[in-house]
């Protein structure tokens, strides 16, 4: 699954769902009208600004330009809006979109690897395992060649007491369907950038509430298989729109790990005839 998610993927994503929920119910929504309210062809309009924390990463030798360049040259190029990213300062808030999502999750994860917060030091990555996880021996685009080395290292994002507090309590509740770890538990990628993106907002002055619904928006742009079939659930099972739906119910165990969407979203919809289409979640750079 690429961060590249034309509208044709979609419609090939949701074929099956279309044509059992047209016998389950004339109730049930177009899957393409559900797509369009979770990943908006305009993208994502953030509040979160990435600021001068990509540029300290590449600084601290965390990230390499010439490795992330060399990575994504194989698939087109780093889109254009982020080819200056590692050398100067963005002034301008994240525009998050199909095309890029799968670049920011590369851009944001050494940051919630390496910036340093209290909290990490009761992290279950750091320890002697530490170099075990696929957030840490996954990452090898900056100067050493396992992240576990720059883990919680640098302090690439200034948080106050209190932000921190706030960081910690959001990440310790937010979950991602690849896996049954909180964010807080960055072992994968997915995580560690979530992480990353929580603490930028809480720096920035964004609200709890704020930063669910971006934690919501980031994670849905990341895994659409999941939250497309999540929207899918809360409208034929709760008659709930996407956009009403509390950020901190999707994002939380029942409807975000692994075994809980599982249980309680691919289940739920099998059992109404609504079979998801089953799809992977991508760790990989």
């Amino acid at each position: 699954m690429t961060a590249a998610f034309t509208w044709r993927v979609l419609v090939f994503l949701a074929a099956p769902l279309l044509a059992t929920a047209a016998l389950a119910s004339e109730k049930e929504p177009p899957l393409e009208e559900l797509a369009a309210s979770i990943l908006p062809a305009d993208g994502h309009h953030s509040a979160v600004v990435l600021g001068d924390s990509i540029v300290k990463l590449v600084q601290e030798g965390v990230l390499e330009p010439r490795k992330l360049e060399a990575v994504y040259a194989r698939r087109g190029g780093i889109p254009a809006e982020l080819k200056d990213v590692t050398r100067t300062p963005s002034r301008d808030p994240i525009l998050l979109t199909r095309e890029n999502a799968r670049v920011y999750v590369t851009l944001l994860w050494p940051l919630g690897l390496a910036n340093r917060m209290v909290a990490n030091n009761d992290s279950p990555l750091n320890g002697p395992r530490g170099s075990r996880f696929a957030s840490t021996g996954g990452w090898n685009l900056g100067r050493e060649t396992s992240g576990a080395v720059y883990f919680n290292k640098f302090p690439i994002v200034g948080l106050t007491t209190r932000q921190e507090e706030l960081v910690l309590r959001i990440a310790l509740n937010i979950f991602r369907p690849c896996c049954d770890n909180s964010t807080f538990f960055q072992d994968c990628n997915h995580g560690s950038a979530l992480l990353g993106l929580l603490a930028l907002g809480a720096a920035q002055g964004l609200s709890e509430d704020e930063l669910y619904r971006e934690a919501l928006a980031f994670n849905a742009f990341w895994f659409p298989h999941h939250y497309l079939h999540t929207a899918l659930y809360f409208k034929a099972v709760r008659g709930i729109q996407w956009q009403e739906v509390d950020p901190r119910e999707a994002l939380s165990t029942i409807f975000s790990s692994r075994s809980g969407w599982q249980a309680n979203v691919a289940g739920e919809l099998e059992r109404r005839g609504l079979l998801p289409r089953q799809g992977g979640a991508d760790c990989s750079i």
